[in-house]
């Protein structure tokens, strides 16, 4: 796609690394766009910056779009006694301000990473950027990412990118770790 770029939102390194193997077939122009206020504790949401940076470092051609917004309390009181809807209003503040960038930047595509993930709530993501798409005119660029699962795995080792092992949110980081609190009695 010729003169078309696009602005992709990236939850972490090793996931963007099996959208931008695609992207980079499709696309003259791809940016990556870090907005990842849920991700807790701080030292994970540090942790994942620095990798997705250090993908970025890998690929000369990539230019990334940064907006640092570590609150997890605004998080936190969005999402209390709601969750079973935590991922959604996750997806939506995140991908709702990828239209909204994309759309004042000049951008003619948006994507996420998000669904290069077996993990995620693959239809409602690709719902909440049809939304967004229809709300700030900029088309979404939909793809099932996740039959390229193993270029994750590839790039995790070659490049030493993190691995997170969760989600992101307090709430999947508990899901993680609960086992483990049970192993403690």
């Amino acid at each position: 796609m010729d003169n078309e770029k696009i602005l992709v939102h990236t939850c972490c390194a090793p996931c963007f690394s099996v959208v931008h193997n695609s992207l980079e077939k499709k696309f003259s122009s791809i940016f990556m766009f870090w907005f990842n206020p849920n991700i807790h504790p701080f030292t994970e949401y540090k942790n994942r910056f620095f990798s997705v940076e250090k993908y970025l470092e890998s690929s000369p051609d990539l230019k990334m779009i940064k907006i640092h917004k570590y609150d997890i309390a605004e998080f936190v009181r969005n999402c209390a006694f709601r969750e079973a809807n935590r991922c959604i209003y996750c997806y939506e503040t995140r991908l709702d301000f990828l239209g909204k960038i994309a759309s004042k930047s000049g951008f003619t595509h948006i994507t996420t990473s998000l669904l290069a993930s077996p993990f995620q709530q693959h239809e409602i993501i690709r719902s909440v950027c049809e939304s967004v798409e229809k709300r700030y005119k900029v088309k979404f660029y939909y793809e099932d990412f996740r039959k390229n699962w193993k270029i994750r795995e590839n790039s995790i080792v070659e490049l030493d990118l993190y691995r997170q092992q969760y989600c992101g949110c307090i709430y999947s980081e508990e899901e993680r770790y609960s086992s483990e609190i049970k192993n403690l009695t």
